[in-house]
């Protein structure tokens, strides 16, 4: 059966909603909260919202899950999760649910009654090493468990992906999102996946080779059999790659264009133009790369480049105006920063929080609906970005038309008003200089041409052979477009058919 909600170009708006609005007064983001705010995404122009998992698990970042169909009680009800849906589609919005479903906790039932136990029916479904089902296939970099931030410790281990009956099992905790009520009529059903971690040999240990055609593609195909307007996006655990092999062999509609997020917060010319032709001609028809400048796994783009408000703007309009299906990582677009990483903190996965804090909505902290769940919980807190009145907030953008959150919502309109930046080519220009990145985008007889320095010095160009119509968008204002170019400056152009 087919449950379509037409959207032709999507813009993602990923959140993840433990920090973005608390409507219960317990500091937690819930499903109400972010309903709430329904209003605040669809105004920045947005479509399609990406949440992360809203399962049952200890982590406050609720992968590892202890129940695939169980929600989180702080997120709220199942109820409060159809009210939630309803209202995006409603809106003609989407929804998608970020899931992992390679590994679970000691508190899921697969292996709270088969570890030790090898004789329960619920150890096929764990990949056990040895006799008697005590030790589990540790999960990447070779964990056995995980540290949270609160002092919770869970043994993990990995699932048996290959075996049939967990492939069963597994496609049914898909296929309750996928339609919830079991009555075959979609209604409350997700629109898309986004599904974490994906590697071909898990976890490159050699033990789970081929994971995509033997296990992503058949489920993807299972699901879309159910609803065919489901998509999935891969998210790969190779960064360094353009993730086109999931595309092939797996059956995903959107892979993350990470050598691009780097070569933008790198402001290297050659990077962009490598990476954004590399991913093009790497993806298949009808499928697109997700064009990202941060996500909750990496450091803010504004820490990357020093909250400089010029390369602010820069990433904004490379983020909305380049090929692909953009994504806005909340408060990217009022310039929230945070970094963390990887030990930074030692073993916990507080290491992410700072990358993950409370979305700013109003000049102080300490506000109606805000999502201080980490709050003097370690030293991540005492590192915390957020501060009373520092300009990154939404009430103290919002009604300011120079402002990243309003510069965000102008470039948003251009690419909705223009068919060439949401479905056309992209073709990078050669103007005569390193430090200057030219590209049109062209869809039939419209072109679009984009001209940005990425030099803190003035800039000459030469000029292709183009006539311009007019300039729709110029940064910084009063500069209008030349052959003279001011440092960090943007150019969006029309062009005469």
């Amino acid at each position: 059966m087919n449950n379509t909600r037409e959207i032709k170009d999507e813009i993602f708006y990923h959140v993840f909603q433990r920090s973005f609005y608390d409507s219960k007064g317990d500091q937690h983001g819930d499903f109400q909260g972010l309903a709430s705010k329904l209003d605040y995404i669809q105004e920045l122009g947005a479509s399609s919202i990406l949440i992360l998992p809203i399962y049952d698990s200890v982590f406050y970042h609720n992968y590892f899950a202890t129940d695939f169909r169980k929600i989180d009680p702080r997120y709220g009800t199942l109820e409060d999760y159809f009210n939630l849906i309803r209202a995006v589609h409603a809106r003609g919005m989407k929804l998608y649910l970020d899931m992992e479903v390679q590994y679970v906790t000691e508190d899921h039932i697969w292996f709270k009654e088969s570890y030790g136990n090898p004789e329960s029916p619920y150890g096929q479904h764990i990949l056990y090493n040895g006799p008697n089902n005590t030790e589990p296939e540790s999960i990447i970099f070779d964990l056995a468990e995980i540290h949270s931030y609160d002092g919770n410790i869970r043994k993990v281990a990995c699932l048996n992906l290959f075996n049939p009956e967990t492939q069963d099992q597994i496609f049914k905790e898909f296929a309750f999102w996928v339609d919830p009520h079991g009555d075959g009529t979609l209604r409350d059903g997700i629109d898309g996946f986004r599904l974490d971690h994906m590697m071909d040999d898990l976890d490159d240990k050699g033990r789970l080779v081929g994971v995509y055609s033997k296990f992503w593609k058949p489920l993807i195909g299972r699901v879309k059999e159910m609803n065919s307007d489901v998509k999935f996006i891969g998210e790969q655990a190779d960064w360094s790659s353009h993730g086109i092999k999931a595309y092939n062999e797996a059956g995903v509609d959107f892979m993350f264009a990470f050598p691009l997020k780097y070569a933008i917060s790198n402001f290297n010319k050659g990077e962009i133009e490598w990476a954004q032709e590399q991913g093009v001609q790497g993806t298949p028809e009808g499928k697109k790369q997700i064009i990202i400048i941060e996500n909750h796994d990496t450091t803010r783009y504004a820490s990357s480049v020093s909250s400089h408000p010029a390369k602010l703007k820069i990433g904004a309009a490379l983020n909305i105006l380049l090929k692909g299906a953009p994504a806005i990582y909340y408060g990217q677009e009022l310039g929230m920063e945070g970094e963390g990483g990887f030990g930074v903190y030692g073993v916990s996965d507080g290491n992410d929080i700072p990358r993950r804090e409370a979305f700013p909505w109003q000049a102080k902290m300490v506000s109606p609906g805000s999502t201080l769940w980490y709050k003097d919980s370690g030293p991540w807190w005492n590192d915390s970005k957020l501060a009373d009145d520092n300009g990154i907030s939404v009430e103290e953008q919002i009604s300011n038309p120079d402002s990243l959150l309003n510069f965000y919502k102008k470039l948003i309109f251009i690419r909705k008003t223009y068919l060439c930046i949401q479905e056309g080519e992209i073709e990078f220009l050669d103007v005569d200089n390193d430090y200057v990145l030219s590209f049109l985008r062209k869809f039939e007889q419209e072109q679009i041409w984009v001209v940005i320095s990425l030099s803190d010095q003035n800039q000459h160009i030469n000029f292709p052979t183009l006539e311009v119509e007019n300039e729709i968008l110029t940064y910084p204002q009063e500069n209008k477009f030349s052959s003279e170019l001011v440092p960090y400056c943007i150019h969006v152009l029309t062009l005469k058919n």
